[in-house]
């Protein structure tokens, strides 16, 4: 199984590629797709489609983690957040790849063990369970992390619910 795991956000959407082979999981790809700050919405959001369109291409996934929204202080952020999340589902939809979505603290205690980690936990774990030469960035470790969590999720559990 490949999954593609994709933490969103407007100006550094993370991504991981996973190919998950019984117990034994290897990172194929993994990296952000950066917007600068002064780039429109609009351009933004084509980048991003745009990005997981080319991944999905490439690597061909059976399936697309991504992180549940739950709440927000700022209307703004989660509105952006959510185009960013749409532009993701759309290019997934697409392709036909089925699309699972994950809260926070499940993901991190699939890759911790603590619903409560903080984000260097969440890349040095990353780092080790993928074996990786280094820490990868933020939003790439959280992106892997979604993939973990998917991964571990077929080993337990139905993720019916978490299908987007």
């Amino acid at each position: 199984m490949i999954v593609l795991g994709v933490d969103t956000s407007l100006r550094s959407t993370g991504y991981g590629v996973l190919e998950v082979a019984g117990s034994r999981f290897t990172a194929r790809a993994w990296g952000h797709i950066p917007n600068r700050r002064e780039a429109r919405v609009s351009d933004c959001l084509v980048a991003i489609h745009s990005k997981i369109a080319a991944l999905i291409d490439e690597f061909a996934p059976d399936v697309v983690s991504v992180e549940k929204v739950i709440y927000g202080k700022n209307a703004n952020t989660m509105r952006v957040l959510g185009e960013a999340r749409g532009a993701v589902i759309v290019a997934a939809a697409n392709a036909g790849k089925p699309i699972y979505e994950y809260e926070p603290r499940r993901v991190k205690m699939a890759v911790c063990g603590n619903g409560l980690a903080e984000k260097e936990q969440i890349q040095r774990m990353v780092k080790t369970l993928l074996a990786l030469p280094e820490l990868p960035q933020n939003d790439a470790a959280d992106a892997l992390a979604l993939a973990i969590c998917h991964a571990h999720g077929k080993s337990i559990l139905t993720n019916r619910d978490n299908q987007v």
